[in-house]
């Protein structure tokens, strides 16, 4: 009886006592993807340039994002538009302390951030907050003279880059192989995707050029910036022995009354189980398989179509005017000519027109060889992931091989 007496009383007193106090819960760490920067160097001697700065906001169900101003930089004239919509989103400049609580690791207490109130939660499984962030920046030890050359000297982190020189201003050098292209207004750009895991030390130098033409080149219609496209495509390779490969590919529809996105098979595929999705909201696009003539109907100017040429063609709302609308498909695809088991190694021959590029390995595979360089990482489920950035204008043709792990 006594010591029935003894745990009653325990239990009634830990019935009164106080609750422990609750544990922190950390915020869902920030995500982010497809950064494009495009930085305008204004008046020389102001140590200014304006910056243009496209992000993509990824982590599910986030409802702010947060964009760090650079210290010793001085930020001002910044707007912030959704680029799904076209329409300005609020923001505001915040310290490090209030990013680090919205999920920004390691966001130092000092520093400033500008928290962008997303139009939308990011969708899950792979949805997008596509933002576009307006601002320019003062920093004299970035953008600066020597004698009449102007010099920008900034590393660069993003992998998607271009710079803009004043008006009148011809190019004498820069540090990191780029594209030179002139603008619509006669401006000289130089744009680069950095295919290195490091920041790019770009240093360009500039200097006056009096009566250089302001009008564009005669080949701007057959010029495109490189940096500026993020088509990006992702092979998730099966059994070598299927000769099959899950994949999706991602494309941004800009152009106004669009609502149709028409996937060529490739001669020597074919194409089975599509899907769609809007990343912008999550919801799911209407597809269906076309052959010959009727891929013509819907899209008339479809170069290359024979009586035997299959496509994938999905729909989606039309783009209206000043918005645009990020999709995904997605596809598995059986091709025997470019995806094989040659006696026990695995080989993969495809050509990649895309700036971004991913193949997975099936799981238990080991890569043995890889034709072009590429970044290459462990997936969360253990399998082999090689990224392969082209920042070319042309195709790049890779080759990898792969053997079975030894059990």
């Amino acid at each position: 009886m006594a010591h029935l007496t003894w745990a009653m009383t325990i239990a009634a007193s830990l019935a009164t006592a106080a609750p422990l106090p609750a544990q922190p819960v950390e915020p869902p760490r920030q995500t982010e993807s497809d950064a494009y920067t495009r930085y305008e160097l204004l008046a020389p001697g102001s140590h200014a340039f304006r910056i243009i700065y496209e992000i993509t906001a990824s982590t599910p169900g986030a409802t702010a994002y947060f964009n760090p101003i650079r210290p010793g930089s001085i930020a001002t004239d910044e707007s912030v538009t959704d680029r799904a919509t076209g329409k300005r989103l609020p923001f505001g400049v915040v310290s490090g302390d209030v990013a680090k609580a919205g999920g920004v690791r390691g966001a130092a207490p000092g520093n400033q951030y500008i928290r962008v109130e997303l139009g939308r939660p990011v969708p899950g499984d792979g949805g997008e907050g596509r933002v576009l962030i307006d601002k320019t920046y003062e920093d004299a030890k970035s953008y600066y003279q020597e004698g009449d050359v102007i010099v920008f000297d900034r590393p660069l982190g993003n992998k998607r880059n271009a710079v803009v020189l004043p008006a009148g201003y011809e190019l004498v050098s820069c540090s990191y192989p780029a594209q030179v292209l002139q603008e619509a207004d006669g401006r000289i750009k130089i744009a680069f995707w950095n295919n290195t895991p490091a920041e790019a030390p770009l240093v360009v130098k500039a200097r006056p050029a009096p009566g250089l033409p302001s009008s564009p080149s005669s080949l701007a219609g057959a010029l495109v910036e490189r940096a500026w496209q993020n088509r990006e495509i992702a092979y998730f390779l099966q059994p070598p022995e299927t000769h099959s490969f899950d994949l999706y590919h991602d494309y941004t529809e800009t152009r106004p009354g669009v609502g149709v996105y028409v996937n060529i098979v490739r001669a020597g595929s074919t194409a089975s189980k599509p899907s769609a999705r809007n990343l912008d909201t999550g919801q799911p696009l209407k597809w269906e398989m076309l052959k010959g003539d009727a891929i013509l109907k819907v899209s008339p100017s479809e170069k290359g179509v024979t009586p035997e040429t299959e496509a994938v063609v999905f729909r989606f709302d039309p783009v209206k005017q000043g918005e645009s609308a990020r999709l995904r498909f997605f596809e598995t695809y059986t091709d025997p000519e470019r995806y094989k088991l040659v006696g026990d190694e695995l080989v993969w021959h495809r050509a990649f027109g895309r700036p971004l590029n991913s193949v997975v390995l099936p799981a238990g595979w080991v890569l043995t060889n890889s034709s072009v360089p590429a970044t290459i990482r462990q997936t969360d489920d253990g399998r082999t992931r090689l990224e392969f950035i082209n920042p070319r204008a042309d195709e790049i043709d890779v080759i990898v091989t792969a053997r079975r792990r030894p059990a």
